[in-house]
């Protein structure tokens, strides 16, 4: 699997179009459509868009995208691209290929309808062009993070929870990996951030804990103030990342806004997408998005930072990482 910050053939993503992720009243859909489209509009400036619709949204989704973004009618359950559909990988020969997980509803949760999003990973890949590879495991695409040189980061409560593989066992979950990812090496941090365990959680992908910026440097989640749960979480992985070695470890503090109605928040700069030429970065009309952008852009020298407002994304569940997922480009 290809670091994130390679190049890209094109970003995929999903429109939201039922549940929990559109919202219960007609604010909340445009709420939605509007920070969905402002993602895809974003990346759209430096890298080609494919989004999947719903058959029926095809007009509507139209009205909030670019006319660059390009639409395939699909039918879908929700729109978490990182999750639903395929890890890209190449071999050596420069094809690419599409790496198709098991996907359950994040650990068959409750409220969650996986029916239609269990085959976008196939449908993905068809649409591709590229062979699909099938898993065995059951995983999202935001519960792994790679540096393209043979290290993966993951969770603990992810691939070994009690709803995805909780048959399997720590060197069961890494042979897959190994076999299906190229890595050689797996870095596990015990969980992820205090809210993601709550009713619309993944229950703990790292995505919005920790990722590597470069093959050397891991950048995670650094929340400061005390009083938030996740300051220990916080402590817990920075130990965890520095205890591993050879890797330069950044933390990026974490917005200043601690709660919202429902308790404490998972704000996370962390959850940002690395696209052809630019870093498509969560913002939280925060005093700390100025600070995370100035990070990024020393990090990620040579690319532009967007900030885009994912405060509603975060509301449903997760981030910008979380609802787009790369093609890297082949080397033929």
């Amino acid at each position: 699997m290809p670091a994130e910050w390679q190049p890209h053939e094109c970003t995929w993503m999903a429109w939201p179009s039922a549940g929990y992720t559109l919202g219960e009243t007609e604010a909340d859909h445009e709420t939605a459509r509007k920070t969905w489209a402002n993602v895809a509009n974003a990346i759209v400036r430096f890298e080609p868009v494919n989004m999947l619709v719903n058959p029926e949204d095809e007009t509507l989704a139209a009205s909030f995208l670019s006319p660059a973004v390009k639409l395939h009618l699909v039918e879908l359950d929700d729109a978490w691209m990182r999750d639903i559909g395929p890890t890209f990988v190449t071999n050596d020969s420069g094809d690419v290929a599409a790496v198709d997980w098991v996907f359950n509803g994040w650990g068959q949760q409750p409220w969650a309808r996986w029916q239609r999003d269990s085959k976008v990973g196939e449908v993905v890949a068809n649409l591709s062009g590229r062979s699909r590879i099938a898993s065995s495991l059951v995983n999202e695409g935001g519960g792994i993070h790679v540096n393209g040189a043979g290290t993966i980061l993951l969770t603990e409560t992810v691939q070994l929870g009690e709803g995805r593989n909780p048959n399997l066992s720590k060197s069961e979950v890494e042979n897959e990996l190994r076999a299906k990812l190229g890595v050689q090496r797996v870095i596990w941090v015990k969980r992820g951030l205090t809210r993601d365990y709550d009713e619309f959680g993944t229950r703990g992908h790292i995505d919005i804990v920790a990722c590597f910026a470069d093959e050397n440097t891991i950048l995670y989640h650094d929340q400061q103030d005390e009083r938030h749960p996740d300051f220990a979480v916080s402590q817990e992985v920075k130990a965890t990342l520095t205890a591993a070695g050879t890797f330069k470890v950044i933390g990026i503090p974490a917005p200043k806004k601690l709660q919202d109605s429902h308790g404490p928040v998972d704000y996370s700069y962390i959850n940002h997408y690395v696209c052809n030429g630019a870093v498509i970065l969560c913002s939280f009309d925060d005093d700390n998005d100025a600070v995370a952008k100035k990070i990024l852009e020393s990090t990620y020298p040579g690319r532009e930072v967007v900030l885009v407002d994912s405060t509603a994304l975060f509301e449903r569940g997760g981030g910008i990482h979380c609802i787009t997922q790369q093609q890297p480009k082949g080397k033929k």
